[in-house]
């Protein structure tokens, strides 16, 4: 047999006792068990070794069910929460760039105003104009990240520990 048969059996042994394998893949593999004394051994080696693996018992904590559950709601509320805000946020940005559009053409009436009465260079007056829409942004941007950085440093933080001692 070429070695890249014993390979796909494996591979494919492997995934079906992970994670399921298709029907050809199924029938494939057990034809090739069947016809390879070699890769039978290798499954049934591994198929008794996952059978003593399930035998072992295996002490948990008697609040694991709760605290998990607990994490979990908090996870939930907490993407619950980071959609809302993100949606609120969304909202603000359009409601935003519409008043920008609709109001652009007084606001530059207005810089060019103050550039005539006070004898402003024309750049001076563009970049004016410029950061007079960007830097607004720019500190909501700032806004935002520092609340998704807060929002994640309470994240990481761990709920106590449970002690090390068998109840």
């Amino acid at each position: 047999m070429n070695e890249n048969f014993h390979q796909r059996a494996q591979r494919l042994l492997a995934e079906s006792l992970v994670e399921g394998i298709a029907a050809p893949d199924q029938a494939w593999l057990g034809q090739h068990l069947r016809e390879c004394p070699d890769c039978a051994r290798e499954a049934a080696a591994t198929q008794e070794l996952l059978q003593a693996l399930r035998g072992v018992p295996v002490a948990v904590p008697r609040d694991l069910v709760a605290r998990t559950q607990l994490r979990v709601r908090l996870r939930a509320q907490e993407a619950s929460e980071s959609s809302r805000s993100g949606l609120l946020l969304w909202v603000i940005t359009a409601a935003s760039w519409l008043l920008g559009v609709l109001s652009a053409p007084l606001v530059w009436r207005g810089f060019a105003w103050f550039g005539g009465q006070f004898g402003v260079p024309r750049l001076a007056l563009e970049m004016g104009f410029v950061l007079w829409w960007t830097v607004p942004a720019l500190l909501a941007a700032a806004a935002v990240l520092y609340q998704r950085g807060v929002a994640q440093g309470f994240a990481g933080q761990r709920l106590p520990r449970e002690s090390k001692t068998p109840h």
